[in-house]
């Protein structure tokens, strides 16, 4: 009987270790300075290009309240692949592409509460490591989406486009 297994991409955010799914990190990019955009939230860095795309660079440790960090050669940006877009997401280091069973990675405790809480799809067991698993959908919500779309003057445009199945022609 074969397991299924899941591979996550694990990053550090302060001392805690954290994962997204690896099929939603698009790239991992050397730290650049996002450029700034006003009128967003506080942990909405600014913007970069990827690809030919503006994105909105979100601070993940001021997103799920740690506070603020210091650059280091090891800071990152994740691009993460949401239903609504690119976003980047800056982290202090990148580790690893980790391939666990998908029984490793369990619901969060109930008493996981908080605006932080949204955040997190589940906590898996890497090696001896719990590590916390992101949803990555929504770390830029729908009212910050829309915040940011208004502080920057884009529309939906600016959004790298998902391209859509091909229509399947039905055969007589």
């Amino acid at each position: 009987m074969k397991t299924d297994m899941v591979k996550l991409v694990t990053f550090q955010l302060g001392l805690d270790l954290f994962a997204a799914d690896v099929f939603s990190v698009e790239r991992v990019l050397r730290y650049t300075s996002p450029s700034a955009v006003p009128d967003v939230p506080e942990w909405i860095e600014g913007v970069i290009e990827h690809r030919g795309q503006v994105i909105p660079v979100v601070d993940m440790r001021r997103r799920i309240g740690l506070g603020d960090f210091e650059i280091t050669p090891d800071t990152r940006v994740l691009v993460l692949t949401t239903a609504d877009g690119w976003v980047g997401a800056i982290v202090d280091a990148v580790h690893e592409v980790a391939s666990i069973p998908a029984t490793s990675v369990t619901q969060p405790p109930a008493l996981f509460r908080g605006l932080s809480a949204e955040f997190v799809r589940g906590i898996a067991k890497v090696r001896d490591q719990l590590i916390v698993v992101l949803d990555v959908d929504r770390v830029l919500t729908s009212a910050a989406r829309i915040a940011f779309d208004r502080a920057s003057g884009a529309g939906e445009q600016s959004l790298p486009a998902v391209p859509a199945a091909p229509a399947v022609a039905a055969r007589a």
